[in-house]
């Protein structure tokens, strides 16, 4: 086998510091977390932080 055929493990990258180390595996746990579905109006109500209609419910269509 050549180092080319072995792979390099993922808990452990040459020259990574361990706050890096740290770092890279939180943002790997976050992004294999579910998301929500983007887009439509429960994500616009929380991006402006107001429920949008709510107050006009004779507004929607």
């Amino acid at each position: 086998m050549s180092d080319e055929d072995t792979p390099i493990p993922a808990d452990d990258i040459p020259g990574e510091t361990p706050v890096q180390k740290a770092l890279r595996l939180k943002t790997a746990k976050l992004d294999a977390r579910p998301q929500a579905p983007r887009g439509g109006r429960f994500q616009r109500e929380q991006n402006a932080r107001i429920a949008a209609g709510k107050s006009r419910p004779w507004m929607s269509k």
